[in-house]
């Protein structure tokens, strides 16, 4: 297959095209030429939001797109490319779900109306542009917590270099808090096979509820870090009481509750039976640590997102309080 990956350079769109390229793909990359392509495919110079000229001629049989940012890149990409593409695969989000989405809550959960400029509705209104202009050839990848090598958000590369440095570590209870995400390899290759398979409409694309717990994960940094750290389990009212947010500065963790339902407890059935695949969590961790060793230990970070993680001074004020 002919395949233009919209990015193709960080994260999820470097899985894309590594996928792609390790299939025999023909891979053409579309960005700003920031950041050194994967070997095997052919740049594309240009701005999403504004030089479209390298894309004004070619075909392709597939594109995957990443964008999270204005909708109105992906509505232009969409308008631009119709006629000369076969299916285009927008990579959205679980968060497109209404807020406080149900445990359990599949495809046909209600969704925000893409108005307004927050996270949920911008990735609505980029799904709206690829369904108004590819219809039954638009894919709709809706994954939600995204970790493995090449992260640039930060979060598992945070657990892993914070318990490498060792001493008492910060754990977010309980230990059996069921956690659900998705390996950014994963997710690659549910979409192109989504794609050779001529997959169409939305598909939550993330592991099966409970596929690790926050007690198995960390368990996991410690072990594959070699680390003497200590894990010190901590219940969801200290660390509400400290003041301490969820998800960003404690990356990944959410107590139990509706948020933790909308995050780790979606319905994963109509992509598994689509034959979605999920690696075990040790992997994804232990192939991040390896990564993270192989650039230095800091991985690189996205500016329009927040730097997750705890502060030390407000990790050892807790940990100083707890017994046991």
């Amino acid at each position: 297959m002919k395949l233009l990956v919209l990015g193709g350079t960080e994260f999820v769109g470097h899985a894309v095209v590594e996928a792609a390229v390790a299939r025999g793909w023909e891979v053409s990359v579309f960005n700003r030429g920031r950041h050194p392509a994967p070997d095997g495919v052919a740049r594309l110079v240009g701005d999403r939001e504004g030089d479209l000229a390298a894309l004004a001629e070619g075909r392709w049989d597939a594109v995957v797109d990443t964008w999270s940012a204005k909708p109105d890149a992906v509505r232009t990409a969409t308008r631009l490319l119709k006629g000369r593409v076969g299916a285009y695969a927008y990579v959205s989000t679980v968060s497109v779900y209404v807020y406080p989405a149900p445990l359990g809550a599949d495809e046909d959960a209600p969704v925000v109306d893409g108005e307004g400029d927050d996270y949920s509705a911008v990735k609505r209104a980029s799904e709206l542009a690829v369904l108004d202009a590819f219809g039954d050839r638009g894919l709709l990848v809706r994954p939600g917590l995204i970790l493995g090598p090449h992260e640039n958000i930060g979060r598992l590369p945070w657990w892993l270099n914070r318990i490498a440095r060792g001493g008492d570590v910060l754990a977010p209870g309980p230990r059996d808090n069921p956690l659900q995400f998705v390996d950014a390899r994963d997710l690659a290759a549910f979409t192109l096979d989504g794609l050779a398979a001529g997959l169409a409409g939305p598909y939550n694309v993330v592991s099966e509820p409970g596929h690790t717990t926050m007690g198995e994960l960390l368990a996991e940094c410690v072990r594959v870090t070699g680390s003497p750290a200590r894990l010190r389990w901590a219940e969801p009212a200290v660390i509400e009481a400290a003041g301490i947010a969820p998800w960003t500065e404690l990356p990944v963790w959410v107590p139990p509750g509706k948020e933790h339902d909308g995050i780790h407890g979606v319905d994963v059935g109509k992509a598994l039976r689509a034959g979605l695949r999920c690696r075990p969590a040790a992997e994804t961790v232990a192939d991040t640590w390896a990564w993270l060793r192989s650039i230095g230990g800091e991985a690189p970070r996205r500016a329009d997102r927040p730097s997750p993680g705890l502060d030390p001074e407000v990790e050892r004020e807790v940990l100083a309080g707890l017994t046991g």
